[in-house]
């Protein structure tokens, strides 16, 4: 996929002289309050119109490459009130009362009753049922901070233990583990150099190694359910 040109990332109706007075504007009130920040975004998404690199508006900014890029997103989907600090990009503003009422029912409600059959809710998914239901367009990026203010959180994935045995692994580690070093095979090899094996006969040997699968201190690990929105 081909590179855009500089400016290009954005749409043609976030570039026009009504939306390029707009954020001049914004870059005047952002100094009347002294806040960098808001001027900082609002700097690097009107030098990118103009045509400057985003490599290039890192050095002028002192900010990441990072940053410069999302800020340029958050204005093309959202205009001036995306680079806002008080204002989230993507922020409820977006949808009525009503709708974020019914969104939030809906959420609540699962996944299989607004006819999702496999999975568990995500931000995909709930992009989806707002684009489907209300026929408004969420950035990907900006639905986690929906459903934040919807009163819900994002879960993440994480490893559990299933079967975990906490005495056993204990048990474990405490009495059959001290006793298999005192039987390690640096130990019977000293004691076998002094007598001899019996012709014919070969000495047993052992090998310290991994439990195995069935020992219940060291259960077979498993994967949480994947993301979903949780009532906070």
């Amino acid at each position: 996929m081909a590179r855009s040109k500089n400016g290009q990332a954005i749409r043609e109706s976030q570039r026009t002289e009504e939306k390029l007075v707009q954020l001049e504007e914004f870059l005047d009130e952002a100094v009347a309050q002294s806040d960098l920040a808001t001027w900082r975004r609002g700097r690097a998404v009107l030098g990118y119109i103009h045509g400057k690199s985003t490599a290039q508006l890192t050095k002028e900014l002192d900010v990441s490459l990072s940053a410069v890029k999302k800020w340029i997103r958050w204005y093309d989907v959202d205009g001036v009130q995306g680079l806002w600090t008080r204002c989230a990009p993507g922020a409820s503003h977006r949808l009525t009362d009503e709708q974020l009422a019914q969104l939030k029912q809906v959420i609540r409600a699962g996944f299989q009753a607004a006819g999702f059959t496999a999975g568990v809710w995500n931000g995909p998914m709930v992009q989806h049922w707002i684009e489907e239901h209300f026929g408004v367009h969420y950035h990907k990026q900006h639905i986690p901070r929906l459903l934040h203010s919807l009163g819900f959180s994002v879960q993440r994935p994480r490893k559990l233990l299933a079967r975990a045995d906490a005495e056993a692994q204990q048990q474990w580690i405490e009495v059959r583990l001290p006793a298999i070093k005192k039987k390690s095979p640096t130990a019977a090899g000293s004691s076998s150099s002094k007598t001899k094996p019996a012709s014919g006969s070969t000495a047993r040997c052992t090998r310290l190694g991994r439990p195995s699968a069935s020992n219940p201190a060291f259960p077979r690990t498993g994967c949480a359910r994947p993301p979903t929105c949780s009532a906070q």
